[in-house]
């Protein structure tokens, strides 16, 4: 079983940047793809971006491609998301799971553990 604690969230404005972290136990980390994905208010959850166990193969949203960053470090049992040049539309909820088997997916239903959350609100 792997718990994972998400946290960095908060107010920023448009133009903003903000680093969230995900932190994981109960489980062999480096064996897990991770992915972020994020629910806006009315809306259903999206993927935003997935990393492979070693960190050498990342995959983005076209939404996010060139203003986020997905990393991991397996010493540290810890994924993060870099967000850059944040905009209104990218406020939500971002979620972190877990995945295995590790290889990319961008399907919510092929994810098995999550954390609970944390909240970005990127004001105009």
């Amino acid at each position: 079983q792997v718990q994972l604690v998400e946290s960095g969230g908060g107010l920023v404005q448009a133009g903003g940047s903000l680093r969230l972290s995900c932190a994981a136990s109960g489980g062999t980390f480096s064996n897990y793809g991770m992915g972020w994905f994020r629910q806006a208010s009315g809306k259903e959850r999206e993927f935003v971006a997935h990393i492979s166990p070693s960190g050498g193969r990342t995959t983005y949203a076209d939404s996010v491609k060139g203003r986020f960053t997905i990393s991991r470090d397996n010493a540290k049992n810890t994924v993060y998301l870099q967000m850059n040049s944040l905009k209104p539309e990218d406020t939500a909820l971002y979620y972190c799971a877990a995945r295995y088997p590790s290889s990319f997916s961008g399907g919510r239903g092929d994810y098995d553990y999550w954390g609970q959350g944390t909240q970005v609100t990127v004001s105009s």
